[in-house]
């Protein structure tokens, strides 16, 4: 089941994607996708509806975040082998936690604002999970049944921020329009295993990440059992697990020398995961909301 959010910011209704790939209007079913709509029994409950029942929506409405009342927005760095080499970073013995701003949610689509001052912003494709039920010190083999399902996030970075600046890395992660999520959160059911994904990002149209799900240093039952030790996950929150190699900042040139690239106005990123769906942003400068 494809469960999404569309209309203007702060205005959306609640949707699904139908098999035929058609909007339908949840609106009058359940008021939003949030956290009281995340459980098994809920959602066992949408997965009920005939789709075909339902109001179409016409056109090619905004899609926003597929879940509202996102209450934490936690990261995991360093999660494939390969992206910590190119980082230059050892590979962790634990997992690495941090976290993004909920102010830097956005819709799959929106326009990707760069900081101001900023000269290191970065993409990153990284597989987003949904959790559906209170997770608190959970066992790893009872782990994916805390998760309500899977999402595509673009865990956009500003690199100078992120290394250079001192402290954590949360102030080079959670600048404002920095975490699209998105376009649909798809059930747990509708993704058996998320260790069987592919994911890949473009860059103007240019191939720049490609990955798998099955290369991850930690997987997605370890990390949701990991980080309920520290924090109390809630339905809701959305835990975002890595990316693979090919971020800007690790680009080399032919002899194998350092050539980063970093994002710039007029950029466009298309990014997406394997069976949950695509996103496409438009980098622009620097503006005063």
């Amino acid at each position: 089941m494809k469960l999404l959010r569309y209309g203007a910011p702060g205005k959306e209704k609640p949707g699904l994607l139908d098999d035929t790939g058609q909007l339908r209007d949840l609106s009058a079913v359940i008021p939003d996708i949030g956290p009281a709509q995340l459980g098994d029994a809920a959602l066992a409950r949408l997965r009920c509806l005939k789709p075909d029942t339902l109001p179409r929506v016409r056109g090619q409405p905004r899609l926003g975040c597929p879940v509202a009342g996102v209450g934490k927005f936690i990261a995991i760095g360093l999660n494939y082998a390969d992206h910590a080499a190119e980082a230059g970073m050892p590979l962790p013995k634990e997992p690495v936690i941090f976290t993004k701003a909920i102010s830097c949610i956005q819709g799959p689509d929106d326009e990707v604002m760069l900081p101001k001052g900023s000269k290191k912003s970065d993409w990153e494709v990284e597989l987003g999970v949904v959790i559906g039920r209170t997770a608190r010190h959970v066992a790893q083999k009872d782990a994916l049944a805390h998760v309500a399902g899977y999402c595509v996030v673009n865990d956009v970075s500003e690199r100078e921020y992120q290394i250079e600046r001192g402290g954590t890395w949360d102030k080079g992660k959670g600048c404002d329009t920095f975490g699209p999520i998105g376009p649909w959160l798809v059930t747990r059911d509708d993704v058996p295993n998320p260790q069987r994904l592919g994911l890949w990002l473009d860059l103007n149209g240019q191939r720049m990440q490609t990955g798998h799900t099955r290369t991850m240093v930690f997987g997605v039952a370890r990390l949701v059992s990991y980080v309920s030790r520290f924090i109390t996950l809630a339905p809701g929150d959305v835990l975002t697990t890595g990316t693979p190699p090919g971020v800007g900042m690790g680009l080399r040139d032919a002899q194998g020398q350092p050539a980063p690239r970093y994002l710039r106005p007029g950029d466009v990123m298309t990014l997406g995961i394997e069976g949950l769906g695509t996103q496409t942003q438009k980098v622009v400068a620097y503006r005063a909301r």
